[in-house]
């Protein structure tokens, strides 16, 4: 078996598709947040952010998975508006990370890229993660046009 080529930045690519993605949610608010923790090695844990502003807005899923680090934020609380978010691409050694980065977890040639996940708010999410996805469905209003 041969391994496929992987595009050189990929990841990187993949971080600042999602980044933009995310520049467009500052009206919107945290509607739920899941935290699976089921798994025994923490690397497998997951954890999603659901983003909502109203029908005439698609919502907005992001999903951080195998986990390296989250901050807890308190359970319970409903649906909260976003100030501020940021996710920030963070490359494997020998590569800097950005100043705000630096310290935010024990560095080692081991490390993979990772990305980091910022949500400024009354609920504020911390989360840094190897694998991203940012999922944006369609708005209501468009879901309810038949094809």
């Amino acid at each position: 078996m041969v391994d496929e080529p992987v595009a050189n930045d990929a990841f990187k690519n993949r971080c600042a598709n999602a980044a933009l993605t995310l520049r467009s949610c500052l009206s919107y608010s945290i509607d739920r947040i899941s935290l699976d923790e089921s798994n025994e090695d923490d690397k497998d844990n997951a954890l999603d952010v659901w983003l909502r502003e109203g029908p005439w807005k698609p919502d907005v899923v992001i999903s951080l998975s195998n986990l390296y680090s989250v901050r807890p934020w308190e359970p319970g609380l409903g649906a909260s508006f976003i100030d501020g978010i940021s996710l920030i691409h963070l490359p494997k050694m020998p590569s800097p990370w950005p100043a705000e980065a630096i310290g935010r977890l024990d560095r080692s040639e081991d490390l993979p890229e990772l990305v980091w996940l910022r949500i400024f708010g009354p609920i504020e999410v911390d989360a840094v993660a190897a694998i991203v996805t940012v999922y944006q469905a369609q708005s209501d209003d468009e879901a309810s046009v038949l094809r």
